[in-house]
């Protein structure tokens, strides 16, 4: 059965008329009568009786009727709403984000995509770095955004921009009254880091170990806004992504620049390197990666 001959068919038994009812589809009524037959011919037995002078559905036929009313309304509206995804009038994408991302700079590339596509619904995930490439290859997102996960097979890695670590220091702390501090003599204080694995963590280890320098680690904690916290109550200084300088701020603590050496990692899209984006997930990667052009 197809499209054609149902709406053959529903036409007919809306009117019992054959002229009218090839009006209604387009159709000439010898067209009509064909795409008749050949539904009924598919299906196994009559669907109406003919005669000279009047048209009745049969028992199989007022089944039809009133099941492929439902299947033909079904049929337009989800034309239709795919119609209105495709063309992003209408929709739905679930998107991750790192903590000190969302909080920063995603609220305003929701803003641009909110004013291209205002029809499209978004979902957010803030969560860790490393929660964000899991949730995307888990197939819970179509989309996220954290720092460079490193090669891989399966997920693809579009960059935005690269962030540097800064020091987050106690508001009263001495130190860079110039703006910046070397990381030697941040490292003469006592050290609030992330709990291992993570990769940030990782990334300041193996950089500093290459200059000869060691993390002086007094406490540890799950989340950057932790380490803030610890550092604003004067129980040491951290390093964290320049992302969350403005959140550090906030909580109380001094931000200053670190150098020798800086360090730094990438931050962009991750998404599934053998899926396709559905076409609201690629106007928001396609919207954020403009605004990082600019």
């Amino acid at each position: 059965m197809t499209v054609k001959q149902l709406r053959a068919f529903l036409a007919v038994a809306r009117t019992l008329n054959f002229a009218e009812a090839s009006e209604l589809v387009h159709l000439s009524q010898p067209a009509l009568s064909l795409a008749i037959k050949k539904l009924e011919e598919s299906l196994g037995g009559p669907l109406l009786t003919r005669t000279t002078r009047n048209v009745a559905l049969t028992p199989e036929g007022e089944a039809l009727y009133e099941r492929g009313e439902r299947l033909l309304a079904d049929w337009d509206n989800l034309e239709e709403e795919l119609h209105q995804r495709f063309t992003l009038q209408r929709g739905k994408v679930a998107i991750a984000a790192m903590p000190s991302f969302a909080a920063s700079l995603l609220p305003l590339g929701l803003l641009a995509y909110r004013d291209d596509y205002p029809g499209v619904n978004v979902e957010v995930h803030d969560v860790i770095a490393e929660r964000v490439v899991d949730m995307v290859r888990e197939h819970r997102i179509e989309v996220g955004i954290t720092f460079d996960p490193g090669s891989s097979e399966d997920l693809r890695f579009q960059p935005l921009f690269e962030d540097e670590f800064i020091a987050v220091l106690p508001a009263d702390c001495p130190y860079g009254r110039d703006g910046s501090i070397t990381w030697t003599d941040l490292l003469k204080s006592d050290f609030i880091t992330l709990q291992r694995p993570s990769r940030l963590r990782s990334l300041i280890e193996h950089q500093l170990s290459e200059r000869g320098l060691h993390l002086n680690v007094a406490f540890e904690a799950h989340q950057l806004v932790t380490v803030g916290r610890m550092v604003t109550t004067g129980l040491g200084v951290g390093a964290v992504p320049g992302l969350c300088k403005q959140q550090m701020e906030e909580l109380g603590a001094r931000c200053l620049e670190l150098t020798e050496p800086r360090v730094s990692r990438r931050v962009g899209i991750v998404t599934r390197r053998r899926d396709r984006l559905s076409a609201a997930a690629q106007a928001f990667v396609d919207v954020m990666v403009r605004r990082f052009k600019e």
